[in-house]
């Protein structure tokens, strides 16, 4: 199979334009060629490092990555935006590119006049275009503004636009960035049937999206661009999960960050003696876990006697090992330091896990599970577990409490922990039962890649 595009150790070097940095003169940069040679590291920004990859004729290529690990940079290569520093690109065959939102509009210009001046650019003559137009029209929905000006468009109305041209240009090469995103959802499904039917003429797609879902839909390889530079080269599920194992052990050291900046909060802090309620004063604590959705920082978030007082904290997995990113369905444990200051006979242990939205998702203590309290002195450490922790996708922060049977508060800790929840299924809400389909013989299906099945 022929090759539609190649890239081979590919660089794109950007002069630093922040006060301080000192910007090559038009003299130099004639002499040297280049308007970043000569320049140390610290004068330039590395957008793309040695990136190579090849992509074959009638294939779909995907690209992922977080923001500013060059995908952009790379499609404005790609499409001839921009030019490399070092390395060489080959790119064989017509291409048409919806890479920026606006990008190759006049705002000052009427839809129907950029529609020609885009088609043109595009490499199509104004006959092309006659014939093309009203399709072009009729596919973007946007009739009734055509003759408007682009600068009173939507963002939502560019896209329509921008892709409608694009599209009906018939190019032998489509290069997709994020900006699809932007479109409503009859227009998105629009957009991923007309892909598909572009893909079955047999032409190339290079498609940048932050959806994984789409990437693995579409995609024969998929590129995990990271800072620059491959990090990943494969196939679409494969380097998807990779993304994603990495996307969770980034939350779960933020979420690890939080609970240790919590911790340091208990240590430090002033112990609350009996009658008195203890406050809450770690900036650092409160700001973490304001970031991961904690609400309004001024609401007390410790109160209680002191005459038992919750030391620490941790979630730990099957293995024992402490996580705070976790899969839905997998084994959780809540374990639990509390120190008594004195004897108690009455004592409950409670956990609660809320949305950020502060819906209470689930909670039980020990009292509500039938244990019946008798004695409780010195420390000790007290362990929740669930063998399935069956919630959906999201965000969740965890109260942990040590209190009376008649709710009277020894130590009260509202959003003590947040953690995050992923899931390879699909379902709305915070629940995520077993479940499984059961269909008479007059319904047939294609199966799924994975069956939505939990048995």
């Amino acid at each position: 199979m022929s090759v539609a595009i190649r890239v081979d150790g590919l660089d794109k070097s950007y002069l630093r334009m922040a006060p301080g940095f000192r910007l090559r003169t038009l003299k130099s940069a004639l002499l040297q060629r280049s308007l970043v040679g000569g320049h140390s590291a610290e004068d330039t920004i590395l957008a793309l490092e040695d990136v190579s990859f090849t992509v074959k004729k009638g294939t779909a290529f995907g690209v992922i990555g977080s923001n500013g690990s060059g995908k952009s940079t790379l499609l404005k290569i790609l499409a001839g935006m921009l030019q490399p520093t070092e390395g060489s690109v080959d790119v064989s065959g017509r291409v048409a590119a919806l890479i920026e939102l606006g990008a190759g509009f006049h705002p000052e210009i009427s839809g129907r006049e950029n529609v020609y001046i885009n088609g043109a650019v595009l490499g199509l003559s104004r006959k092309e275009i006659d014939r093309r137009y009203d399709d072009i029209v009729e596919f973007s929905g946007l009739a009734d503004f055509i003759e408007e000006p682009v600068k009173n468009y939507s963002s939502g109305m560019y896209v329509r636009l921008g892709f409608s041209v694009a599209i009906h240009t018939d190019p032998e090469i489509l290069l997709v960035d994020e900006v699809l995103a932007v479109g409503d959802e009859a227009f998105q499904h629009r957009c991923l049937r007309r892909i598909e039917e572009f893909l079955a003429k047999g032409n190339t797609l290079l498609l940048v999206s932050h959806s994984l879902d789409t990437i693995e839909r579409f995609s024969d390889e998929v590129l995990w661009l990271e800072k620059g530079r491959n990090r990943l080269l494969g196939s679409p599920r494969r380097v998807a999960d990779a993304y994603r194992l990495a996307v969770a052990e980034r939350e779960g050291q933020a979420h690890l960050a939080a609970k240790e900046a919590r911790q340091r909060e208990l240590r430090e802090g002033p112990a609350a003696e009996p009658g008195e309620v203890a406050e809450d004063d770690s900036q650092s604590a409160d700001q973490a876990l304001d970031d991961s959705g904690g609400g309004d920082s001024e609401e007390p978030r410790r109160w209680g006697s002191g005459e038992a007082e919750i030391l620490g904290v941790r979630l730990l997995d099957a293995n024992n090992q402490e996580k705070y990113h976790l899969e839905s369905g997998e084994e959780v444990c809540f374990e639990i330091d509390v120190e008594a200051h004195q004897e108690l006979s009455d004592f409950v242990f409670g956990i609660g896990v809320f949305t950020p939205r502060d819906v209470e998702v689930w909670g039980v203590n020990s009292g509500l599970s039938g244990y019946a309290s008798e004695r409780l002195k010195g420390r000790t450490r007290v362990r929740l577990v669930c063998p399935a922790l069956r919630l959906g996708p999201g965000e969740y922060l965890i109260d942990v409490a040590v209190h009376a049977r008649d709710g009277y508060p020894y130590d009260y800790h509202r959003r003590f922990l947040s953690f995050s929840m992923t899931s390879p299924r699909r379902g709305v809400g915070v629940y995520f039962p077993r479940h499984r389909w059961e269909f008479d013989e007059a319904v047939h299906w294609k199966l799924p890649s994975h069956e939505d099945t939990q048995d």
